[in-house]
């Protein structure tokens, strides 16, 4: 009776919970805006770590492939403390450097990336950086549009990225 795909264990785990992960983290998530710790809040939260990956599932039918989950942590504690640096320095340059004085461009930034998974991040990343939008990702996928607030030299800037960003992400997704 085991063999019967509609008694066996994995497939049952498999379609109420199909993105554990993903399921903790919106838990995690849900109970850190709520701000409080109550029984309400909890089960609201496993609510909604239960419905949106069931609801989110078919558009994504396999699991983004991870090499190193280490990594990707401390890609996020690094993207964190960027964000943080970056506010201050875009504060700064908001508060005492004339509109005129600022080096604002558009770079076009070349993909070793092909993971769309991965791109995505770089994307996500670069945007939620204070002082950096990606705006456009070109047809074939190889580069990537991204406006920057203040880049005196647009290769550095260029550099910077593919350094701090998308080497770390090549060691993440494959």
């Amino acid at each position: 009776m085991a063999d019967r795909p509609d008694t066996d264990p994995r497939s049952f785990v498999q379609r109420w919970l199909p993105h554990p992960l993903l399921t903790l983290v919106l838990v995690t998530l849900w109970m850190l805006l709520l701000n409080s710790l109550s029984i309400g809040g909890l089960v609201m939260g496993l609510l909604l770590g239960l419905i949106i990956p069931i609801a989110t599932s078919s558009f994504w039918p396999e699991r983004p492939p991870v090499k190193a989950y280490g990594k990707a942590f401390s890609y996020m504690a690094l993207v964190a403390w960027d964000v943080v640096v970056a506010n201050v320095q875009v504060a700064r340059l908001i508060l005492f450097r004339r509109a005129d004085q600022l080096h604002v461009r558009w770079v076009t930034l070349p993909l070793e990336l092909r993971s769309p998974e991965a791109i995505t991040v770089l994307a996500g990343t670069i945007t939620m950086t204070p002082g950096t939008v990606s705006c456009d990702l070109s047809a074939d996928g190889r580069s990537l549009l991204v406006h920057c607030l203040d880049a005196p030299d647009a290769e550095e800037a260029v550099r910077q990225m593919k350094a701090r960003y998308e080497a770390r992400l090549k060691e993440i997704f494959p």
